[in-house]
């Protein structure tokens, strides 16, 4: 069974695991973490990386950069402007072209503007961005992203950082089904389950952060999440049984000796 690549863009990777970079106990284990988890995508918020002084110590200085594509995202926006602007400033430290936009509604739940997200990605995508938008798990929402250009679309399994899972997959089934891009279920993704999850659902990749670097083991959890990428994305390919309301015999009963 041929396994395609995940293409975002004019970007391809073999892995479907994007990891984020925060919240590592130290960066040893980070470095371990990302090695464990195969990744080729790392996303990291722009705010927190000392551009105007590159020789001050960073969290990302452990990790051998050559190996990875970069994700920056706006963290900490909350206007589409502030979020181009941070873009804007990515792109000129040659960080990268591609950007993750996050315009956050709301700071309790952390939960996309859908608004400003829409925004964003219509100023970037004109500006030349490759622009992969977070957003909610609204199918229409995603569909006005599509059609403004964006180059995937990152619909949240639920509130970031929560790790309570896909709370609604028919809703994220639907983005799957008529989304003309990849789409990366990102956010509020919790253990390996989830990501299997998401992925036999047909999902293109998978980002997160919280699930591996808050585990109690980060590496032991990276492992265990490429493996679910796998798991799900085979099953997915593989194709599922359908579900039946009632009991249907393993073996068939026509071939029962007498």
């Amino acid at each position: 069974m041929a396994e395609e690549h995940l293409k975002i863009g004019s970007y391809t990777f073999k892995s479907r695991l994007l990891l984020g970079t925060g919240k590592f106990s130290d960066l040893d284990v980070q470095q371990q973490a990302v090695d464990a988890s195969e990744t080729e995508v790392l996303t990291f918020a722009i705010r927190r990386l000392n551009i105007d002084n590159p020789d001050n110590p960073n969290f990302l200085e452990r990790l051998d950069l050559k190996k990875y594509t970069l994700l920056p995202n706006t963290a900490g926006a909350q206007t589409a402007e502030e979020a181009v602007r941070i873009a804007r400033l990515a792109k000129a430290s040659g960080l990268c072209d591609m950007i993750k936009v996050e315009v956050i509604g709301d700071m309790r739940t952390l939960l996309p503007d859908p608004i400003g997200t829409l925004k964003a990605t219509e100023m970037l995508v004109k500006e030349g961005f490759t622009v992969l938008p977070y957003t909610s798990d609204d199918p229409i929402l995603a569909r006005h992203l599509v059609e403004a250009g964006a180059a995937a679309i990152m619909p949240g399994a639920s509130p970031i950082g929560s790790g309570l899972g896909l709370l609604n997959p028919h809703y994220l089934s639907f983005i799957i089904e008529e989304a003309k891009v990849p789409v990366i279920v990102d956010a509020g993704v919790g253990s390996p389950a989830d990501v299997a999850a998401a992925m036999e659902l047909g999902a293109d990749a998978v980002l997160l952060n919280t699930a591996v670097a808050g585990a109690k083991n980060p590496v032991l959890m990276a492992e265990a999440m490429k493996l679910a990428i796998e798991a799900g994305r085979k099953g997915f390919l593989a194709g599922r049984i359908a579900k039946k309301r009632y009991a249907n015999a393993s073996s068939p009963m026509d071939m029962m000796i007498e």
